[in-house]
């Protein structure tokens, strides 16, 4: 099976943004996590909307838009992956457990869990594969989304190749 390698436009502008050091618009993206200051996002985002979009591709464009304003740290890890390095260097069984939580998260949850385990990867300053996290919110009720993480995980050494240490 071929790993989709596609770029993601609307990471691409949010990878210039921090790129330009554009401190301004990340914190409106940071504040759009908060329910009642969403808004604050739409310049940002909704330009990157499909034609018609569903309500659920807007609020993944929107979620992952605020969350990479948290930890706007680009690389070719997928948050899995990162977590697997967030476990393997601390030990902690706990980030197995968030991670468990996280595949087993109802939509309408996803944005805390994910905002949680960009929180504990960004404390370890692991950069994240943000085109592959808003293909993967972007289908998240898709069960071979989450499979695929899943194998980052817990997949072992095979998936180093394309990591950055």
């Amino acid at each position: 099976m071929t790993q989709e390698i596609s770029e993601e436009p609307l990471v691409a502008a949010l990878e210039r943004l921090a790129q330009a050091g554009d401190r301004g618009a990340l914190s409106a993206l940071r504040r759009s996590l908060s329910e009642d200051a969403i808004a604050q996002a739409y310049p940002y985002v909704v330009p990157f909307f499909p034609r018609e979009p569903t309500p659920w591709l807007e609020r993944a464009y929107l979620l992952v838009a605020g969350i990479f304003a948290v930890h706007p740290v680009s690389g070719p890890a997928s948050l899995a992956a990162a977590l697997r390095r967030v476990r393997d260097a601390t030990g902690s069984t706990s980030v197995e457990q968030r991670f468990i939580a996280l595949l087993n998260a109802h939509p309408d949850d996803l944005g805390t869990h994910l905002r949680h385990a960009v929180s504990l990867v960004g404390s370890q300053e692991i950069p994240i594969d943000w085109h592959d996290l808003l293909r993967t919110v972007r289908s998240w009720n898709s069960e071979s989304a989450r499979r695929r993480w899943a194998r980052d995980f817990w997949g072992g050494a095979s998936l180093e190749e394309g990591e950055t240490t």
